[in-house]
């Protein structure tokens, strides 16, 4: 249903045209980006130190995802972010299928021992994907203005590679 491909620039426009405004792009980057997102924005972020950034893509070839994992110093854990299904492909199983793959790439591939993220606490269907995922709530950070006058708190999940069975969410690469 999904592979993954690594992110590119020419990934770029697609990915800001997913993110309709400066409310949407806080609930994505937090305070990472600014708006309108732009291609030297997400150059610099894709250029940092210790990150892999992905796409999905489709079985019909149309990107439906995006997300990134920045590793730790240690290269032992990770941090899950920038996750970003298509505006078209949402409540169709891809954003699941396509996080199945990049955790199992961190875990197999990579070695990594525990991957974490941050998630707003009003984003419920992320929350509700990530914990089908395996991820358990770690943290309620205080809530904080987002940059767009909307406050929320924030969830610090993680998910330990002893608790990633990636044969109860396997979707071959």
């Amino acid at each position: 249903m999904v592979e993954l491909s690594p992110f590119t620039l020419a990934d770029a426009g697609v990915v800001a045209s997913w993110i309709s405004g400066p409310a949407e792009l806080a609930n994505w980057a937090g305070p990472g980006f600014t708006w309108p997102l732009d291609d030297v924005q997400l150059a610099a972020y894709v250029a940092e130190p210790g990150r892999r950034t992905w796409m999905g893509v489709g079985a019909d070839g149309r990107l439906v995802g995006h997300a990134s994992l920045r590793l730790a110093a240690d290269g032992m854990s990770a941090r899950l972010g920038r996750v970003l299904v298509a505006p078209d492909a949402r409540g169709q199983g891809y954003g699941s299928a396509f996080l199945t793959l990049v955790l199992t790439f961190g875990f197999a591939r990579l070695g990594l021992e525990r991957v974490e993220l941050g998630v707003f606490s009003h984003n419920d269907s992320a929350v509700r994907l990530y914990e089908r995922l395996g991820f358990r709530l770690a943290k309620v950070l205080p809530a904080t203005d987002q940059g767009s006058g909307q406050s929320s708190s924030a969830l610090e999940m993680s998910l330990a590679r002893a608790d990633w069975f990636p044969e109860t969410h396997r979707v071959e690469p």
